[in-house]
């Protein structure tokens, strides 16, 4: 712990000055944070909590922002959009927050996305559908890679394998939809065919009907972009259909627990991430080893469980919104908006982070790394 603290003391987030061109605020900083901490959602959102809780207490340990507590504020959506309004109204209205961070789901970020906007009030998300962000909305960040990103780090893979004809399916959901939307944009560009391409209930228990079907299409490959539970169900199902062709995943597929619930039948899967699943086989010197190392470290000491790239998310949520607030010219939500928008060179879990005016997600290509599971593990793919 006293290394994670460490590090955030060397990148600058910990100070005890008045803001730029400013004096402190009275009273404390509020943040709010709508996480899916429990229900089919909860792989994402009960990491993304217990991280945000983690920062903010060794935060406020050291002496808070602009020497001022930080008061987070956390709603549970379950993954219920019609929550996740309720919940961002009362945070914007009663709470007064100066930001929000989450919520951890796609279909979630889309519903108070205006709502955000209309109030003026800083979002960064920490889910990961690129329309959150594309066309760019003054108030709204995210913090997780871009879908296109992702469709074309899967497509570019499959070329270099000789793949040319795949299956898709993908969760009839906010992130499913938009993923399903750029593998469908971007395979032409790949000389890919999607032969097949199919949704499904989000809440589905058994999959085999669908999987039939791209196997009677003699798919070269498998694309599924999806959350819980189908990421651990399809491989399953695969291996009882006799289907030994590959299998893609999104980034969606970064917590090890879709590993150990998939068994056996999750070896080999591949899918882009970010390098926190693999910080320590980083080489040293690397511009996001440190921090990676320092968060993995601490969170998994604090939790007893292994860290996820949705932790990871609300954690570069959480620091840039610090950040921001640091450099802001007052509390003021519009002073922050813009202090976020300023951001520029940020090392965080999933990249270095650059916004602007014309890009709030702050992410290149190089952001993303393909895995693979090896031996029950993540690790680079050969």
């Amino acid at each position: 712990m006293k290394k994670f603290l460490a590090v955030l003391l060397i990148i600058g987030l910990i100070v005890t000055s008045g803001f730029a061109g400013g004096q402190s605020e009275e009273g404390t900083i509020k943040i709010g944070a709508i996480f899916a901490v429990t229900g089919g959602a909860s792989f994402l959102g009960a990491p993304e909590a217990k991280t945000t809780e983690m920062v903010v207490e060794e935060i406020n340990a050291a002496g808070g922002i602009n020497g001022q507590q930080i008061e987070l504020i956390i709603k549970d959506s379950a993954a219920n959009p019609e929550k996740a309004i309720s919940f961002a109204k009362q945070l914007i209205e009663e709470d007064q927050v100066v930001a929000i961070i989450g919520p951890s789901t796609s279909g979630e970020t889309m519903q108070i996305k205006d709502l955000c906007e209309s109030y003026k009030v800083p979002l960064v998300a920490a889910a990961a559908a690129e329309a959150i962000v594309d066309p760019v909305a003054s108030y709204v960040f995210k913090t997780p890679q871009k879908d296109s990103y992702v469709a074309k780090w899967i497509f570019s893979t499959m070329q270099s394998m000789g793949i040319k004809r795949i299956g898709v399916v993908a969760a009839n959901t906010g992130f499913g939809n938009a993923g399903k939307g750029q593998l469908e944009k971007y395979a032409s560009d790949f000389g890919i065919e999607i032969v097949i391409a199919e949704t499904y209930d989000k809440a589905a228990t058994d999959l085999t009907a669908l999987l039939t079907k791209l196997k009677a299409k003699n798919v070269e490959a498998v694309v599924n972009w999806s959350i819980v539970p189908a990421q651990s169900i399809v491989p399953k199902n695969m291996k009882q259909l006799g289907m030994e062709e590959p299998l893609f995943q999104s980034h969606g597929f970064g917590n090890i627990k879709y590993v150990e619930a998939a068994g056996e039948a999750a070896e080999g899967i591949i899918f882009p991430a970010g390098r926190l699943l693999v910080a320590e086989k980083l080489p040293e010197g690397h511009p996001q080893k440190e921090i990676l190392v320092a968060y993995k470290t601490a969170y998994e000491s604090n939790y007893g469980e292994d860290v996820s790239t949705f932790g990871g998310h609300a954690y570069d949520a959480i620091m840039l919104v610090i950040e921001a607030i640091k450099n802001a010219d007052s509390l003021d939500r519009n002073d922050i908006r813009d202090a976020l928008e300023s951001i520029s060179g940020f090392p965080g879990t999933g990249g270095v982070f650059s916004f602007s005016a014309t890009d709030h997600n702050g992410l290149g290509m190089d952001s993303l790394e393909m895995l693979t599971v090896k031996n029950g593990q993540f690790d680079f793919l050969q």
